[in-house]
């Protein structure tokens, strides 16, 4: 029998999460514990009866916005039929009102708020809760909050859980810190109730490194506010990675664009694509916005940076909006996604304010107008700025923007719709969601293909000029994006399709090779699974190099399909029309890829 249990409920099985093997490491030498992950999408009767059937006297639950609900009914089935059985709750949504917490819910019978693993591994050695700073408890009908326990100065001290590992971690997402805190005072984040920055020891976080690297984990994500605060150290760490090079794993890394000098760029250019990718906060551009909620941007720098990056295709960005910040309406939030798609970011994260339990602006939500359930995750549905009919239509542009414009599928499609038929891009997915809404789109699951059906749809709804083209456009994306999949007929049947020669082009020594050197010496059977030819109307290379204009430049045009592996670029796609008889050079000089 385990006398104590650390568990959690992770959004998702491929997660893991890092508090409670802290937990783990820091008390070994105290009592043996063992950790037992679940999810949110598991059946919560499931869960109490698994953790039942442990017997353990002590189970301790790491909450998040995410899981709280969930885990205080686990609870209180737990407590309903095991009664001297131990509950604690731990983490950052339980570490704000502690005695409210323990006045609802009479199962829970102790609360270690702040940072935990001191605190827990003295409530682990003590016979008395009394004097335990950063814990609250129960005490008959009363409740005990103890003074709170100053931060662990320094967070080496704390054992790696990752010194030693099997395959528990094998294609899963690992969170990991190398620092605490935040040098910057969001107001609507809680790292900015701790003040600084702690690191860990870089020697160590390479050494974590490499173990989870052996570990064939599938995506390290670095939980640190901002990665990039030190210069020094956050390259060190990064160019351990990168002479490491370890193709089945990504790091996610939260930046701060503006901090990041030219040095850093001509850095970044040498990064194998898709080893990294980036999460840059901007959450408005609105610079009354950012004042009001203590941010420190500098968004023309943080824009430089972004198209900087950008150029290399090699690393992933997801660019950050909150909407519902102060002093933003419906107009000026969609000014700053507008600002946010002018960059053309891999990812725009379209988000809503949080008033997060201990953050500066749920002390304001009085004077800002914020009406909420009090209720995790506690998003905002009013404010003095955003109606609630305002947050609806956002959230269906939301959607939208993580279906048609997140991983770019529809690419040449978008940008083509865009830029002729609307002066700014919010616009477009503002009429788009109209359409959604009117034909009740929003109510039902869709397959890919059936978005490019639908991209189709509204395009003629809406009587727009230059169909041909922009279903030529479709086309190229859908060739680009699904591989060898057959083109569906709504996008294959536009126009006649001119008979194309596979074998004999596939055949041709310069275009094997100028275009296709790994596969020379492969039968043109075999290649044919690696590539796709395809035959377009206009001169589609021309339209796109011309900034996707509505001139037409109405010539038959061969492109080939060479598909690869990456993650930013699935495919590298070639003009080849003019390529038979032509010198190489000559061919150069008229034919980039596309």
């Amino acid at each position: 029998m385990m006398s104590i249990l650390l568990t959690t409920l992770n959004s998702k099985f491929i997660h893991s999460n890092l508090a409670l093997r802290y937990l783990k490491e820091y008390t070994r030498d105290i009592e043996e514990t063992k950790i037992e992950e679940f999810t949110i999408n598991q059946n919560l009767a499931e869960i109490s009866a698994k953790i039942y059937e442990m017997g353990t006297r002590l189970v301790c639950f790491s909450t998040y916005i995410w899981n709280i609900d969930q885990t205080l009914e686990v609870c209180e089935r737990i407590k309903l039929v095991s009664p001297n059985t131990r509950i604690l709750l731990g983490g950052p949504e339980v570490s704000f009102d502690m005695k409210e917490l323990l006045l609802k819910n009479s199962f829970i019978d102790y609360v270690v708020y702040g940072e935990g693993e001191e605190t827990f591994r003295e409530f682990l050695i003590s016979d008395e809760p009394l004097g335990i700073k950063g814990l609250a408890y129960r005490n008959g009908d009363k409740v005990v909050v103890n003074p709170p326990r100053p931060l662990i100065s320094d967070i080496n001290m704390i054992p790696s859980p990752y010194e030693s590992i099997g395959d528990e971690y094998r294609n899963k997402i690992v969170y990991y810190e190398s620092s605490r805190g935040c040098p910057f005072n969001c107001a609507f984040c809680l790292s900015s109730t701790i003040k600084g920055v702690r690191y860990m020891n870089s020697d160590r976080v390479k050494r974590d490194l490499d173990n989870l690297i052996k570990a064939g984990v599938k995506q390290v994500k670095f939980v640190d506010r901002t990665f990039n605060a030190n210069k020094e150290f956050s390259k060190g760490i990064m160019k351990h990675i990168m002479e490491r090079d370890p193709e089945w794993v990504n790091f996610h890394l939260e930046v701060t664009a503006h901090l990041i000098d030219q040095e850093q760029l001509e850095f970044f250019k040498n990064i194998r694509e898709g080893l990294f990718q980036f999460e840059i906060g901007v959450q408005s551009t609105y610079p009354k916005t950012i004042e009001a909620i203590g941010r420190n941007t500098d968004f023309e720098k943080l824009s430089s940076v972004s198209k900087e990056i950008k150029k290399n295709r090699n690393i992933h960005q997801h660019l950050d909006l909150i909407a519902g910040l102060p002093y933003e309406d419906y107009k000026r939030f969609g000014e700053s996604f507008n600002h946010i798609y002018d960059l053309r970011p891999e990812k725009i994260q379209l988000g809503f304010l949080k008033l997060l339990k201990g953050s500066a602006l749920r002390e304001k939500k009085e004077e800002y107008g914020y009406k909420l359930i009090d209720k995790a995750p506690y998003e905002i549905m009013e404010s003095n700025w955003l109606s609630y009919d305002d947050v609806i239509s956002l959230k269906g542009i939301e959607e939208l923007v993580e279906k048609f414009y997140n991983e770019e599928y529809f690419r040449h499609g978008l940008e083509y719709l865009v830029r002729n038929h609307f002066s700014k891009p919010f616009d477009f997915f503002e009429d788009f969601m109209k359409f959604w809404k009117v034909n009740g789109y929003f109510e039902y699951s869709h397959s890919k293909d059936r978005l490019y059906g639908i991209l189709i749809d509204y395009y003629r709804a809406r009587s727009l000029s230059g169909l041909e083209i922009f279903m030529e456009l479709l086309t190229l994306d859908y060739l680009e994006n699904n591989g060898g999949k057959p083109i569906p007929d709504f996008l294959n049947n536009h126009v006649k399709q001119t008979p194309i020669d596979h074998h004999g082009i596939l055949k041709t020594e310069g275009i094997l090779k100028e275009f296709l050197p790994e596969y020379s010496q492969m039968p043109t059977k075999k290649i044919l699974k690696k590539v796709r030819l395809h035959s377009f109307t206009y001169d589609i290379c021309k339209i796109i190099d011309e900034g996707y204009g509505e001139n037409a430049y109405q010539k038959s045009t061969l492109l080939l399909f060479k598909y690869t592996d990456g993650t930013l670029e699935r495919c590298k796609t070639y003009d080849i029309t003019n390529y038979m008889g032509e010198s190489t050079d000559e061919h150069n000089k008229r034919h980039n890829p596309c």
